[in-house]
């Protein structure tokens, strides 16, 4: 089966990749690289659980199994937290929004700091369990870590003004939640693949706020179209007005 599953990654990060290739092309500011990044990062994501799989299998080496597992670990569990909220932040404009997803940047940062410096200190290991890779580290085996990776990357999109962000976000709260009822030695590897899968959502941010600028443009147009038209009159009234003084 891990063969199977393997070429399951694999072909799902191609997927992915493609619509992170897309969704990178509609980036018109710089603040909007993070969040951007995303789905392409789901994607080598994916592509190294691929690799996983292959490892845990015995159709790669010990050193290509520590590697692949120690990328997806590291971004899933250590990066992720921060990364997302940032993301949000970035593209969020100022308001009360922005500044609670600041605040959950920084608790992200923390945790971050706190999961790494676990992840380089205490020794990881990934095994098999129900057909379900299980990522384990010492230092991130608690409640506390997964409540606060749930606040901070959750709650950093369903802050969010954008409807597709919210929409992924409140998606990933119900994947999450349902994981960590059901298969919870599976939260890492499951939740990353199935925000892999839903992470096309976040091109339709890009659709989104394409619409509302034409939609802020055609205001723009409709508005200085009646500023032209008073001014016309106005101008038609002076013009008759001085006629009318010459006869």
């Amino acid at each position: 089966m891990d063969i199977y599953f393997a070429v399951l990654n694999f072909t799902l990060s191609g997927a992915i990749g493609l619509i992170g290739i897309f969704t990178l092309r509609k980036v018109s500011i710089s603040n909007e690289v993070v969040f951007a990044s995303l789905p392409l990062l789901f994607a080598i994501h994916q592509f190294a659980e691929g690799f996983v799989w292959l490892g845990v299998g015995g159709y790669v080496g010990p050193r290509a199994l520590d590697i692949a597992s120690g990328i997806f670990i590291y971004y899933a569990q250590g990066l992720l937290p921060f990364l997302i909220p940032l993301a949000i932040w970035l593209i969020e404009k100022d308001g009360y929004r922005k500044k609670i997803v600041g605040i959950l940047a920084i608790l992200g940062f923390s945790l971050a700091v706190y999961t790494m410096w676990g992840l380089s200190t205490m020794p990881s290991s990934v095994s098999v369990i129900d057909n379900t890779l299980f990522y384990k580290n010492p230092a991130t085996a608690n409640i506390y870590d997964a409540l606060i990776y749930i606040v901070t990357t959750c709650g950093a999109l369903m802050l969010s003004s954008s409807i597709a962000i919210q929409l992924f976000g409140f998606l990933n709260l119900i994947g999450l939640s349902i994981i960590f009822i059901v298969k919870p030695y599976g939260f890492t590897s499951l939740w990353c693949l199935y925000s892999a899968v839903i992470s096309g959502l976040l091109y339709f941010y890009f659709v989104e706020r394409r619409t509302i600028f034409l939609q802020k443009l055609k205001k723009k147009k409709n508005e200085f179209s009646i500023e032209f038209e008073k001014e016309l009159d106005i101008l038609n009234q002076k013009i008759n007005a001085n006629r009318t003084k010459s006869e």
